[in-house]
């Protein structure tokens, strides 16, 4: 099969490439000629285990290359992939679509032929209709379908999932699409992987209530987490004792500082807009939105009292900064409403995160960036968790308490007990829905 993958974004490039590795033949477009010149040079422009070897093992076999023009992506495609951004719309919490229709529009000018146009962005429901129409409207000649076939990728474990995915979601209209679709997904059919073939407003729908319910999992035990502190229960504990239930499962009960990334903030919003538009108000989805923006501030208060209630010319040391671990994303991420509230009460903050860097630096102004924790926790008044890097769980905590003017340990990622601090002889700990040192 020949594919385009219209856009190189974190979605298009992780499925270009993998769709490559299928035996694809695939093209993939973007408007940003910085990112194509990269791309042509083997250089990937987002971070993510193991994506590098494998555009440049499919670049080299003749699978998988790149362009600014759109009319030769799809010169002879048997299938176009939408993989645009759907940002969330200022002012009233929409999908913001955009990119979507601007690139349907484009690819029913620029084509000649049978295609299957597949929606992959993240779309309200009724999104592949207005695609259709738009296409439709653009080229009245042109023999088309439309599907959609939402991602359900973890940023940091990306390439596995598609590669192993716990099921790949289909949404068609005609057999004919079904057969593209079925021929493009063979190697996963042929392994007995989990394929969901349904119609285009279930397959969008299932994308926003997958998400949105994991994004109620991490709310629902940060809530827990939160009592815990009071009643002096131990939410690991806890966490365990439900994950346990099969009912339940153990996977997004890790008490944290508020969920973020590029998925389950937009999607919360969008799906509660979409429930206000059809006077189908999304309650739980709503609070849940609340109550994570809320956590998130609840973190700067832990801190502020970890800082005997001021940061003014406090040292602090953060380690990490993106939303999770193996990845260089950004977006939403608890740091950035954490680390502004202590810079912007006079703290000198200092951060050390193995990828954040490269967008930390126009999002978190005012900070220091090291390269190593121990240098980064020299003379610091507090020490400050808020990724869960694997360089982060194995610290030498005696030499960092050692090396701080006062030793005071946030754990926000619940990665070391109160026991581990003392033993380390750090003064004061806190950490989320867990005991910390008797009063």
């Amino acid at each position: 099969m020949k594919i385009a993958m219209i856009g190189t974004g974190y979605v298009g490039l992780v499925s270009g490439v993998c769709f490559s590795d299928f035996g694809h033949e695939v093209v993939c477009v973007d408007k940003d000629s910085r990112k194509i010149e990269m791309l042509e040079r083997g250089e990937v422009p987002i971070y993510e285990p193991g994506l590098e070897t494998l555009l440049a093992k499919n670049v080299d076999a003749g699978r998988l290359s790149f362009t600014r023009d759109i009319a030769v992506a799809i010169d002879g495609a048997d299938a176009v992939f939408i993989a645009v951004g759907t940002p969330t719309r200022r002012g009233d919490g929409h999908a913001d679509l955009t990119y979507v229709m601007a690139a349907a529009e484009e690819i029913a000018k620029a084509a000649d032929h049978y295609i299957v146009v597949v929606t992959k962005s993240t779309v309200p429901v009724g999104t592949n209709a207005k695609v259709r129409d738009t296409m439709a409207a653009a080229n009245p000649d042109l023999e088309f379908d439309v599907a959609s076939n939402p991602e359900f990728l973890r940023e940091g474990a990306a390439i596995d999932d598609f590669m192993k995915p716990d099921r790949v979601v289909v949404g068609v209209e005609s057999e004919r699409a079904g057969r593209v679709m079925e021929e493009i997904y063979r190697p996963l059919y042929l392994r007995d992987f989990p394929i969901v073939v349904t119609d285009l407003e279930s397959a969008e729908m299932i994308k926003y209530a997958a998400n949105a319910f994991l994004a109620t999992k991490i709310t629902f035990i940060n809530e827990i987490a939160a009592l815990c502190e009071k009643v002096g229960a131990d939410v690991k504990q806890v966490s365990k004792g439900m994950g346990l239930d099969g009912r339940i499962g153990k996977t997004f009960l890790h008490a944290g500082p508020g969920y973020g990334g590029s998925c389950f903030p937009k999607d919360t919003k969008a799906l509660a807009r979409i429930g206000q538009d059809h006077a189908m108000p999304m309650q739980i989805t709503e609070a849940v939105i609340k109550i994570n923006d809320e956590v998130k501030r609840r973190m700067v208060d832990k801190l502020l009292d970890l800082s005997d209630g001021s940061f003014n010319n406090r040292k602090i040391a953060v380690l990490g900064v993106t939303f999770k671990p193996n990845t260089d994303d950004m977006r939403d991420a608890p740091s950035l409403t954490i680390i502004p509230a202590m810079v912007g009460g006079g703290a000198k903050v200092s951060v050390v995160d193995p990828q954040g860097r490269r967008e930390g630096e126009a999002l978190l102004p005012g900070v220091t960036w090291e390269s190593d924790p121990y240098v980064a926790a020299k003379d610091a008044d507090l020490l400050v968790i808020l990724t869960e890097w694997n360089e982060f769980r194995a610290l030498d905590l005696k030499q960092i308490a050692n090396g701080m003017k006062t030793p005071r340990l946030g754990d926000l990622r619940n990665i070391y007990s109160a026991e581990d601090a003392r033993e380390a002889g750090f003064e004061a700990y806190s950490a989320i829905g867990r005991p910390g040192y008797p009063d």
